[in-house]
């Protein structure tokens, strides 16, 4: 009997983690850098302005991302799939190939894009804390020249 108990609670516990582990994160909101908690690795500052809005409908994903640095201000706006399959997106800088994926609560967006001639390669590992206040994307970049790695950290507005 108390062995029959303990295999049902057991069982319940594993349903229950297991539907907790099948929600994905839902990265939709207007984010703001927070230059304070980021890290900008061989870069001497951050951006001046950073600002991404997302629309994430999983496994849709949509942003537009406004930056300023050394008082030049940028908009670039893409669209992912979620789905771990390789896409050429056109950008103005050329064509880059994208990967994202989901790794357990994590979003893996690889990116592999040839500037002069050199191949570039980065992956950013997308986290969402708990209270869905606060984006960090971790970005590790391999160039010809060496890799580096950074963290922007973002609030949620």
């Amino acid at each position: 009997m108390m062995r029959r108990l303990f295999a049902a609670a057991a069982l319940a516990a594993f349903c229950v983690l297991g539907l907790a582990a099948a929600e994905k994160p839902n990265f939709s909101g207007v984010w703001k850098l927070n230059n304070a908690k980021s890290d900008f690795g061989p870069m001497p500052a951050g951006p001046e302005k950073f600002e991404r809005t997302i629309d994430h409908k999983d496994p849709s994903l949509k942003m537009t991302t406004v930056q300023a640095f050394q008082g030049q201000e940028r908009t670039n706006e893409m669209e992912y799939t979620i789905d771990g399959k390789e896409k050429t997106i056109e950008t103005p800088m050329g064509p880059v190939k994208v990967t994202p994926v989901w790794k357990g609560d994590n979003l893996e967006i690889t990116v592999s894009r040839e500037i002069q001639g050199n191949q570039i390669k980065s992956v950013e590992t997308w986290s969402l804390s708990e209270d869905g206040k606060t984006l960090t994307v971790k970005t590790d970049i391999s160039t010809p020249q060496g890799d580096f790695a950074l963290k922007f950290v973002m609030d949620k507005q």
